[in-house]
């Protein structure tokens, strides 16, 4: 029995990372895929309440479908917004930003004694109106990569809801292999990542419209531009909101007199993330969806290493799957108490 329980052992520290390994190389599956999932968790409860009332299945697919095209059909236009915002902007922006830039960079050469740009030639170079437009404005391959990913998680969000893919029998017929276990832990899953995705979505929308709003009272331009990158960054769980702040923080530099202008700008801002992620969001989240700072951290290295940014997205509510699987088992309650930070009484 020793032989077994060791080999079983070393046969699963072989296996893991393989599975990691599969995980990246075909992430044009995966990705999609996991994201389908967690898109259709949300419609679920929608499409339960649509076939209680008798409403065909085909209908209610193409109802769910319209709903995620109008979705798609705002977040296209905010973005386009922003585009026309950040194009439409004359150069005396550009030119006071080389010059701030400028003197930034030089002072922290000064500092550190290193060169980091070749003169100031380098430098104007790079800030100019048609760099910045090309910067922002994605190429031609990430374009169709995005599209043809938007297409293929479309695809299986559809597999989903029409149960094609029914996640709660493939959990019976290889996790849980009790019916009424698989039934109460896939429901389980469901609510948590649905209340998830829901605050998620709520406090990123708050973060966006509140640096939004700073932004255009503070009079730092393209207000709409940086409330959609707010909102967007948020979803990257701890590290987007500080992303968001010094990267803000570093653009006001260019417009905002350095002093106290600057000073309460970035403390604006940094009060509008503190507020509504260490506030709201906990509040919102409930004390059943603790997980600790250090599963946190380990999840998105892990999660951003094999699938990069929808990695970084997604690895929260991939972490809170394998901690409600993890619970349903007594050998390893235990890893789903340390990952929560929780003791067993």
């Amino acid at each position: 029995m020793n032989d077994i329980k060791t080999t079983n052992k070393l046969l699963l520290v072989l296996i893991v990372p393989f599975v990691f390994y599969l995980l990246k190389i075909l992430d044009f599956i995966f990705v999609p895929l996991v994201a389908a999932m967690f898109i259709a968790l949300v419609f679920l409860p929608l499409m339960r309440w649509l076939k209680s009332k008798r409403s065909p299945k085909w209908l209610n697919i193409i109802i769910v479908v319209l709903l995620l095209l109008a979705g798609f059909r705002i977040l296209g236009l905010v973005i386009q917004i922003s585009s026309k915002e950040i194009l439409s902007t004359n150069d005396v922006f550009f030119e006071q930003a080389k010059v701030k830039l400028t003197t930034l960079i030089g002072g922290i050469e000064t500092f550190f004694g290193v060169e980091f740009l070749q003169g100031e030639r380098t430098l104007q170079s790079l800030i100019t109106r048609e760099n910045l437009g090309k910067n922002l404005l994605p190429t031609a391959n990430f374009v169709s990569g995005t599209v043809s990913m938007l297409l293929t998680t479309l695809f299986f969000v559809l597999l989903f809801l029409a149960e094609s893919i029914n996640v709660q029998k493939l959990m019976n017929s290889t996790v849980l292999k009790g019916k009424f276990t698989s039934v109460k832990t896939f429901r389980k899953i469901e609510k948590d990542l649905i209340t998830f995705i829901k605050v998620k979505f709520g406090v990123s929308l708050l973060t966006g419209v509140g640096v939004g709003l700073a932004c255009w009272g503070f009079g730092v331009s393209f207000p709409v531009f940086w409330g959609l990158f707010a909102f967007l960054i948020n979803f990257v769980q701890m590290i987007g909101s500080v992303i968001c702040v010094l990267v803000l923080a570093v653009f006001a530099f260019v417009e905002l007199q350095f002093g106290s202008t600057l000073l309460l700008f970035a403390l604006t801002i940094t009060g509008i993330q503190a507020l509504v992620g260490g506030v709201l969001e906990p509040i919102f989240m409930g004390r059943s969806f603790s997980i600790n700072v250090i599963t946190i951290l380990i999840s998105l290295m892990l999660w951003g290493f094999i699938w990069g940014v929808p990695g970084l997205i997604m690895s929260i509510p991939i972490t809170v799957f394998f901690k409600i699987l993890l619970e349903q088992f007594e050998p390893t309650k235990r890893f789903a108490q340390l990952m929560s930070g929780s003791q067993s009484q």
